[in-house]
């Protein structure tokens, strides 16, 4: 009797890293004057509060899929690589309207990616760094060679207008990196988790189940306890930060860049002074023009340091996401 069957295992890349960056901003500008009048508010509250001036939302062409689609074509531009070499692809996205199939499936089909596998990661606002964390692990181990991972919201279509505490916060649009293999490290390792605990903090209203049986449905829209989410994510996303440059092998000096989720400027800059980030490190402060675009945020702020010259290729970034669940993600990563 022969003893059991040893199993192959796949044999992947020494490191990962980021080999093109792409972004979509939607055509329609969103002044605050147009949103305030029905919120009972005004233009310096929403920037005291926010730091955000205007916001990008979607026409009715401009689709998850499409705003996804153009981004990626930009970053495999980049990155010097064609469609058909993508292994994987990756979207994080809680805006796309159909339960299944993942709207990764048709972006790879209409990329021409010849059969990559495709799926749809659901981790709102952290879902992007979720992606980048997964696709340097699948470059490793050798399930995928190159790996899209994209970001894209159409929160537009789920934020009440007439919502005080979110109706000026929440914005479209789409960011996408290329990775594949290298012979140095270029993506750090990831320190996420989640705190259930806190899961009403930032949620869908209803259920859609309750929103079939009422008399005039409704697409739920978000909602969130902004007062109770500041509080936590400006002391605890510090503590992860730390931990992810720890991890690194990167101090705060070392940091070209910090890159975190365009949730609120106030958090932003409450994180940098909790970790104590030197006055040379650049921090993209995106949310001004765009609003806060959950999982397409940290692409789209680092395309616009790119466009402003706050980051160039070769500068360390510290990568940090917060949301819904609560979702969180953060890694060091070196840019394209």
């Amino acid at each position: 009797m022969s003893g059991p069957v040893e199993l192959r295992s796949s044999q992947g890349a020494p490191h990962a890293a980021i080999l093109g960056l792409g972004a979509y901003r939607p055509s329609r500008v969103v002044p605050n004057s147009e949103i305030v009048g029905r919120i009972d508010s005004t233009d310096e509250w929403v920037q005291q509060r926010s730091g955000i001036r205007e916001r990008r939302w979607a026409t009715e062409d401009e689709t998850v899929q499409s705003m996804s689609v153009a981004a990626s074509r930009v970053a495999l531009e980049r990155a010097g690589i064609d469609a058909a070499q993508i292994d994987c692809v990756v979207v994080a996205t809680i805006s796309h309207m159909m339960q299944t199939p993942a709207v990764a499936t048709l972006i790879a089909h209409e990329l021409g990616t010849e059969q990559a596998a495709a799926f749809d990661v659901s981790a709102a606002c952290a879902g992007f760094c979720h992606g980048v964390a997964m696709a340097a692990d699948f470059i490793r181990a050798g399930s995928a060679r190159h790996v899209l991972v994209i970001g894209v919201e159409k929160l537009s279509e789920i934020t009440n207008p007439d919502d005080r505490g979110s109706a000026f916060i929440f914005a479209d649009g789409a960011g996408a990196m290329v990775m594949g293999p290298s012979d140095v490290a270029g993506v750090g390792p990831v320190v996420w988790g989640s705190d259930g605990e806190q899961y009403d903090l930032i949620r869908q209203r209803e259920d859609w189940r309750d929103v079939l049986v009422a008399e005039e449905p409704v697409i739920p829209h978000l909602v969130m306890q902004g007062n109770a989410v500041f509080r936590w994510a400006s002391f605890a996303m510090a503590k992860i930060g730390r931990e992810a440059m720890d991890r690194a092998g990167v101090t705060p000096d070392q940091l070209d860049c910090f890159v975190p989720h365009q949730a609120n400027m106030r958090i932003t800059d409450a994180m940098a002074r909790a970790m104590k980030l030197p006055a040379g490190v650049r921090i993209a402060r995106d949310i001004a023009e765009q609003g806060n675009t959950s999982a397409a945020s940290i692409p789209l702020a680092l395309a616009r340091m790119y466009d402003e010259g706050d980051a160039k290729s070769g500068d360390l970034a510290l990568l940090i996401a917060f949301g819904a669940g609560l979702a969180y993600a953060a890694q060091v990563v070196r840019l394209p």
